[in-house]
């Protein structure tokens, strides 16, 4: 069926994919364990959830799982945060990663906002 548009949920799979290039650059540098299994955690639930609301079956369930991929992507950008903080990879590389995690907070935020107002008019 395919609710979302597929350059979304590509640009959302490549987010993802660039976040476990974090992951694995720290892990090659042995930094905290808890940290890269929450980045890795956070960040591929975005892309998981989008991809569930793209087959979504009601307005209810598609705005639930981008709600998820939302809050899912706040955590993510969390701990890029504390990583850049932490100078465990400079601010500089992870800039262009902030950059689309802000773009798609926007988008997601708008489909969401237009999702619940056109359900609340139908009610």
């Amino acid at each position: 069926m395919g609710r979302i548009d597929a350059e979304l949920l590509g640009r959302v799979e490549d987010f993802c994919h660039r976040c476990l290039d974090v992951v694995d650059e720290l892990e090659k540098q042995n930094r905290s364990r808890r940290i890269t299994d929450q980045l890795t955690g956070s960040s591929t639930s975005i892309g998981a959830n989008m991809f569930e609301a793209d087959e979504s079956l009601s307005r209810k369930d598609f705005a639930k799982c981008v709600a998820i991929s939302i809050k899912e992507l706040n955590e993510t950008r969390f701990w890029l945060r504390l990583i850049a903080r932490r100078d465990w990879i400079s601010l500089e590389r992870l800039g262009a990663l902030f950059d689309e995690a802000n773009q798609i907070k926007k988008i997601l935020g708008a489909i969401l906002s237009r999702t619940r107002s056109t359900t609340a008019a139908r009610i």
